[in-house]
């Protein structure tokens, strides 16, 4: 069999990274941030480190920089962090709790100085206040106080709601009930750090070793671990701290800098870091980074790097927001802490789609303070750039990861009778031919091998459960990555309809589930309550949990958005596949807004294969898929209508007008067809305006389009 497979043509001409498209990039991007914010966030488990997700958040920037068309409502460039997690209740954050710009080197931090000076007008000699804190490595919290008592407290959650644990909270002996002192106001949230210091994190996994419990692997996972537990009294036996270093909401400040209003914290009982400076030149910013840098191990809790921050709230003011980041501060990040160790051996995993992902298998060995014993190597190419062999002694990178990178080989200790690695062409689990796609456009093959065994590769079928029931897709509590994998090799579970008739099955069956060890009555009955709760499933979740290649969560919506039903998605596709490309089906999806070729091809491929037709209708005679809600729109010219955004518009930006015309219940579509009712047009438009007037669709200008909406 051939090495490569061709693959369908990509819709754009323009080419991101690799063979992708900049639109495949931006979707690809967007659910991979969207999955480690997921992990980290919520199930405070990152498996990638903080260096490798910063890649990613500055690669999806550019992309959208250089094709602003690209950029969604919902980027993960304008979020912070993921949804709450339900079972705690949520609390609705009065100022949004939004992340830090980072600097990685010496040059970030001058510019981001230069940057603000620039923005304020000021002159040589006009004075910088920059305030200067390690960065702690923990939970963020916003804790709320009226007329001095704890009221409330929430995680960050999704940077606009975050989780109520409130009654957490309240055991952390560190954080007062009552602010005393002077100058308190009716309402502040204040905001800071939970964490776990190293002797605290060191005699609890001692003791969660002791008793069989999970052992948690660094510091800011045990800490987000033990806040967020459902049983407060779990979390009042865990040495939780806090340091104080923000606000949100406040119906007054007690001063008019940010040191200032630090220092009364400290003042009202709250805990903060005495480590904070003022400086007033990048230089000195500098020197005291290093200062703290040298310090780092003997602080006695985690910090990945030093924020800087505007002294003055009235230049904080004046310097606002940028997407998701103040202006006015900005997170100095530590370089990757390394180690040198032996790579054992060469693992390849298979995920749900199929890819094949090498991992290298490491002699244990402490990387700041975790050991690790795992890295990962990314791709074939990858492992043949570096040269990497089993055998080899390897420096390991790590940055606040589970899963560490290998930076380099050490080649002056290589074995002398190592050989080079040999990629297999064959899936390792089910032995289907493995092969690595190429795109007809570039005829160069793809980065990531995949297993061609789809349905019948034990490997794929467990992924793809495990994602069937992941937090974002059904959500199924109890039916965790062990739990999938016990029931797919015992037969109980092997298609997501199995999942939904275990109980009774389960009922039936001679060796019931209460008679295995470590299923008693009270975990059985739980879990197939769990199943059952979750019998009826939004039309989005129930698309990203089919695990359809290119259908992220963003994809998932947008398909939702635009049909509303499953019956009317399936209707368009299945004509999709009748037509060919040529269809005025295929060009009707292709129509929606952020949906190109690339996905079209994806759900032409999963719903016309027989297979996957018969087990989304066994899942069907389950559950039943709620149609998609959409939010409310008042009444107006444009409500029903399709429109197009072209060209540069002066008064608002791209994104500002197509949430717009979104909430005057518009569907604002990519391209123009003949169903397309109006195309506004901006300077420099192209293409889409030419179609527009040969199709004899209403063309508006900017301020043709403000009038028709009542806005000019």
């Amino acid at each position: 069999m051939s090495e490569t497979k061709p693959k369908k043509k990509p819709k754009a001409a323009a080419k991101g990274a690799g063979n992708e498209t900049p639109a495949a990039e931006v979707e690809r991007l967007s659910a991979e941030i969207s999955h480690h914010d997921e992990l980290y966030y919520r199930q405070d488990a990152p498996e990638i480190s903080d260096a490798a997700y910063d890649a990613l958040r500055r690669r999806l920037a550019e992309l959208e920089k250089a094709h602003p068309e690209l950029r969604r409502l919902d980027s993960p460039t304008v979020k912070v962090g993921a949804a709450p997690v339900a079972a705690f209740g949520k609390i609705r954050h009065d100022v949004p709790m939004l992340s830090l710009g980072n600097a990685f080197d010496d040059q970030n931090v001058v510019d981001f100085v230069e940057r603000v000076r620039r923005f304020l007008k000021l002159g040589q000699d006009d004075e910088l206040e920059v305030t200067s804190e390690p960065k702690i490595d923990g939970l963020s919290i916003s804790i709320r106080y009226e007329k001095g008592a704890l009221a409330q407290a929430a995680t960050r959650g999704d940077g606009a709601e975050g989780e109520n644990v409130t009654a957490n909270i309240m055991t952390l002996r560190e954080i007062p009930h009552t602010l005393k002192g002077k100058d308190i106001p009716d309402l502040i949230d204040i905001r800071g750090e939970i964490y776990l210091g190293h002797k605290d994190f060191e005699a609890l996994n001692a003791a969660q070793a002791e008793n069989g419990d999970k052992v948690f692997a660094n510091p800011r996972n045990a800490a987000a671990g033990s806040l967020r537990q459902l049983d407060p009294s779990i979390t009042a036996k865990r040495p939780l701290r806090f340091f104080a270093y923000a606000w949100g909401a406040a119906s007054n400040l007690p001063a008019d800098t940010q040191a200032g209003v630090v220092a009364a914290f400290k003042s009202w009982g709250l805990p903060v870091n005495p480590l904070m400076r003022i400086s007033t030149t990048a230089e000195s910013l500098l020197d005291f980074y290093r200062d703290i840098e040298g310090k780092r191990a003997t602080l006695g809790y985690d910090i990945d790097g030093v924020v800087y921050k505007v002294n003055r709230l009235d230049y904080q003011n004046r310097l606002g927001f940028v997407s998701r980041s103040p202006r006015w501060a900005i997170a100095h990040k530590f370089a990757a802490e390394q180690a040198t160790t032996v790579l054992e051996k060469i693992d390849i995993q298979v995920g749900r789609t199929g890819a094949l992902t090498p991992v290298a298998k490491l002699k244990p060995v402490t990387v700041g303070g975790v050991v690790v014993s795992n890295a990962t190597l990314h791709n074939e190419d990858e492992i043949a750039r570096k040269d990497i062999r089993e055998g080899d002694t390897v420096v390991i990178q790590r940055a606040g990861d589970v899963i560490p990178q290998v930076v380099e080989v050490v080649l002056a200790k290589r074995p002398a009778h190592s050989h080079a690695f040999k990629f297999p062409t064959v899936c390792p689990v089910c032995g289907s031919h493995a092969v690595r796609e190429s795109v007809e456009e570039t005829g160069r093959a793809d980065v990531v091998r995949r297993c061609t065994g789809g349905l019948i590769c034990s490997a794929q079928a467990k992924e793809r459960l495990k994602h069937f029931v992941s937090r974002n897709a059904f959500d199924i509590e109890g039916l965790g990555t062990e739990k999938i994998e016990f029931f797919f090799d015992t037969d109980r579970i092997k298609s997501p309809a199995d999942i939904f008739t275990l109980a009774r099955r389960d009922a039936a069956s001679e060796e019931p589930l209460t008679s295995l060890r470590g299923f008693k009555e009270t975990s059985v009955r739980k879990l197939f309550a769990a199943i059952d709760a979750r019998r009826e499933v939004p039309l989005d979740r129930f698309l990203f949990a089919l695990g359809i290649r290119h259908i992220g969560e963003t994809t998932a919506k947008d398909l939702a958005k635009a049909y509303g039903t499953l019956e009317a998605l399936r209707n368009a596709v299945d004509a999709a596949i009748d037509g060919g490309k040529e269809s005025d089906a295929y060009r009707d999806i292709d129509n929606i807004e952020g949906i190109g070729e690339t996905v079209i091809d994806a759900l032409v491929d999963f719903f016309g294969e027989q297979h996957n037709q018969e087990q989304v209708a066994a899942l069907l005679k389950e559950v039943t898929v709620k149609p998609y809600v959409r939010a409310q729109t008042k009444e107006s010219p444009v409500t029903g209508k399709t429109v197009v955004f072209t060209g540069t518009l002066t008064k608002l930006t791209r994104n500002e007008a197509k949430a717009q015309a979104e909430r005057l219940g518009a569907k604002v579509a990519g391209s123009v067809s003949k169903k397309t009712d109006y195309v506004v047009a901006g300077a420099d438009a192209g293409s889409k305006l030419d179609n527009a007037r040969a199709l004899g669709v209403t063309v508006l200008d900017e301020d043709g389009w403000l009038a028709l909406i009542g806005q000019a």
